[in-house]
């Protein structure tokens, strides 16, 4: 992850990004991401788009490129600095968005989008140090033992007494010894926009079995 965006919002009505603070009685409480860091309340009535929830659409329509890893591919590429503006022409714009994703969708992203995008790069990379992904230890293979692997001498092989054949056990059927997989159900992880699908209550480990009807003996 280049830049942590859980906290910055972009908020209608007002210019710029801001790093949320807290919740108002009446709206969010904000702080003005730039040198000045004002802090006010966005009224209630202001949408407020968190910039870790937004996503670019691509060509496929099952498969969108969060803000996150768009960041990342213009820093790998462009370095801090984004080399155009939300003033800059629209092939210019055009040409930058299509160098990190090529295929970004061209009927459903707007140049305005793509003006929103350079934006906010060029605040986020001058307000947020970039934060380089921790690289994973490389482990090394266990090391076998020598005896596990190789076959026995031939002398030691001659000399072992045989082994009597062990009786044969008798074979079970497969319904006593086999048994069904449970269905365990999967948790979205807090996807957004995505619904849970209705959980039976086969598939559902926590369904409580009806209770069995008891009989009364006749008098």
């Amino acid at each position: 992850m280049p830049y942590e965006l859980q906290e910055l919002a972009a908020i209608s009505g007002m210019p710029g990004l801001y790093r949320l603070v807290r919740a108002a009685r009446h709206g969010v409480l904000v702080e003005s991401l730039d040198e000045k860091a004002t802090r006010t309340l966005a009224p209630a009535r202001n949408k407020v788009s968190l910039l870790s929830e937004i996503s670019i659409y691509t060509q496929d329509p099952d498969q969108t490129v969060p803000l996150t890893e768009v960041f990342e591919r213009i820093y790998q590429k462009h370095g801090a600095a984004s080399p155009v503006t939300s003033k800059s022409s629209e092939g210019e714009l055009t040409d930058f968005l299509a160098g990190v994703i090529p295929d970004y969708d061209r009927d459903r992203v707007y140049l305005s989008d793509i003006k929103k995008l350079a934006n906010w790069y060029g605040i986020v990379s001058k307000h947020r140090p970039y934060q380089a992904a921790a690289e994973a230890p490389a482990t090394e293979a266990p090391a076998t033992e020598a005896s596990a692997t190789e076959a026995p001498a031939p002398e030691a092989a001659a000399e072992a007494p045989a082994a009597k054949p062990a009786p044969k056990a008798k074979r079970k059927s497969a319904k006593a010894t086999e048994e069904p997989a449970a269905n365990e159900p999967l948790s979205t992880g807090g996807v957004i926009g995505e619904t849970d699908a209705a959980s039976t209550a086969e598939g559902n480990p926590e369904a409580v079995a009806p209770a069995k009807k008891s009989r009364k003996k006749a008098e």
